[in-house]
């Protein structure tokens, strides 16, 4: 009579199953072939030993978890079923993380479609935590980068399987060849998605699911009473508001310049130094987000694929082009020679801007990829053209505060109306019901308190002071100033509070999470 381990060593070798093996047998890559997980639901026990093995192989600490266990749950009793789902890296045929990494620390290897990392060029800007609907890259802060699973590339080059694979005692983990044209074609939305897991064609994953038949239809996450704010991202907060804020005024700078060609008093170079220093400042805050911020300047590597690269560039430009025009007007260059080289400068912050607002148009985050993201980038330059029309006030160019504090409160008012699209369509959009409503909860019940002071501050330092201050014009300039710098305040501090809820209130796609540990990697 065979023992227990010796039964199972006779059905490991009948059918061929990879688990408790350090070997794998699987045919050579043919062309137009990749490597893919295969992950059969109905075996899974939810043991976690395959997220163990990979944290042992991978030596990672606890927290960081390459590959984790997923739970869900439906059903009514007796007839109740409980579905779990190991995930790893899926190994895209058209991954995001690749497209969106500024550093093209990203390589999907030719010979095998695996997708590793290379953690020397890594920043640590995490942008590719954001891009992946999965949720896949983890940011290791030991060692201040992003990580990844590579698929133990270096075991299956030397025919051994990878630990997860090896460590499931149900087999229910395995490496298979795919035949990628086939797959796109034919079987990627039957066999590549699961409940709970975004839809596989938003990067064409490769991994295979082997579900149980007849899933009920009430089934749900079993993390889904887990509602977390995300990261508060304070360097960004305060990076995106002021070079939003130095392009509002670098347009009502230009505007002025434009005039003065028509007998108006013309700007000089005191205003556009003030109107360059909010850039000046920000873009450097910038790199405080990075888990390396002396390698900041790398961010600039990938402008083909990537919005991150596209904004760097684009907003570093804007500042030096932004410093030569302040040189234009101390060394009074002839007004159409620096006419020109603002509008150029005007363009390049435009398109700075708008790369800036791309960076968050990813589906990976419902709630930021909307165009009420874009509206509200652009929105927060009327700052700056209060900005101008103070400065105005204090180089007693009194003839531009009142057409600058007018544009102001429109830009004021159209900014008001954004933000309350921004939360009125979190009802409208039903793609992505589920994460908008939980965006939606946080608002309502986490920062109730800040959302109600967006609105009221806005209000207030937009339009009631500012029209206090047109008000102040005809009696008394300093009146006019102090007005105009209190308004600037007011609606600086509801912008920063309306970029932390923007970040902080966001609910990624992703894998249902365990009940007690969530979605967290």
């Amino acid at each position: 009579m065979q023992t227990p381990l010796e039964s199972f060593i006779d059905h490991k070798a009948e059918t061929g199953m990879q688990c408790g093996s350090y070997s794998i047998d699987i045919p050579p890559l043919k062309e137009g072939e990749q490597y893919r997980f295969h992950f059969d639901a109905v075996a899974c026990v939810g043991c976690r030993c395959c997220e163990v093995a990979c944290n042992e192989q991978n030596n990672n600490p606890a927290d960081i978890k390459w590959r984790r266990v997923g739970e869900m749950e439906g059903g009514e009793f007796p007839a109740f079923t409980q579905l779990l789902n190991s995930m790893s890296c899926n190994h895209c045929i058209d991954p995001e993380c690749l497209k969106g990494c500024p550093t093209n620390s990203y390589i999907k290897i030719d010979a095998t479609g695996i997708v590793v990392h290379d953690d020397d060029v890594c920043i640590g800007c995490q942008y590719c935590t954001w891009n992946c609907p999965y949720g896949v890259p983890v940011f290791h802060e030991e060692r201040n980068i992003v990580t990844k699973c590579h698929m133990c590339h270096e075991r299956l080059d030397e025919g051994q399987s990878p630990a997860c694979v090896q460590a499931c005692p149900a087999g229910a983990i395995e490496i298979e060849v795919v035949n990628v044209e086939e797959w796109l074609n034919r079987d990627i939305d039957e066999q590549a998605n699961m409940p709970f897991l975004p839809d596989a064609r938003i990067t064409n994953s490769t991994t295979r699911y082997t579900l149980p038949d007849n899933l009920p239809e009430n089934m749900k996450e079993m993390d889904e009473h887990i509602l977390k704010p995300a990261h508060k991202e304070i360097p960004l907060v305060f990076m995106t508001v002021l070079t939003q804020i130095s392009l509002g005024g670098f347009l009502a700078l230009f505007l002025g310049d434009v005039m003065s060609l028509f007998g108006f008093e013309s700007t000089n170079w005191v205003m556009a130094l003030l109107v360059m220093l909010p850039a000046a400042i920000g873009l450097p805050l910038s790199a405080l987000h990075l888990g390396r911020p002396f390698l900041a300047m790398t961010a600039m590597k990938n402008i083909k694929t990537s919005w991150l690269s596209r904004e760097a560039l684009a907003l570093g430009v804007f500042t030096a082009l932004m410093g030569g025009v302040t040189a234009a007007y101390f060394f009074e260059w002839l007004a159409f020679i620096r006419i020109v080289l603002e509008l150029i400068t005007l363009a390049t912050g435009v398109y700075g801007i708008y790369a800036q607002s791309m960076i968050y148009r990813i589906k990976a985050r419902p709630s930021w990829n909307r165009v009420t993201t874009n509206y509200k980038f652009f929105g927060v330059a009327y700052i700056g053209i209060f900005l101008m029309a103070f400065l105005s006030s204090l180089s007693n160019i009194h003839e531009a505060v009142v057409p600058l504090t007018t544009l102001g409160m429109l830009g004021a008012l159209a900014q008001l109306f954004f933000t309350y699209e921004d939360i009125r369509t979190l009802d409208t959009d039903k793609t992505n019901e589920y994460q908008l409503q939980r965006t939606k909860r946080l608002l309502n019940e986490n920062f109730k308190n800040i959302k109600e002071y967006r609105y009221i501050s806005l209000i207030f330092g937009g339009v009631l002071v500012p029209l206090l201050a047109l008000i102040f014009t005809s009696v008394s300039p300093t009146a006019t100033a102090v007005t105009l710098f209190l308004a600037i305040f007011i609606v600086f501090v509801s912008e920063l509070s309306d970029r932390f809820l923007f970040y902080t209130t966001v609910v990624p796609l992703g894998m249902a999470g365990g009940f007690f540990v969530g979605k967290q990697r």
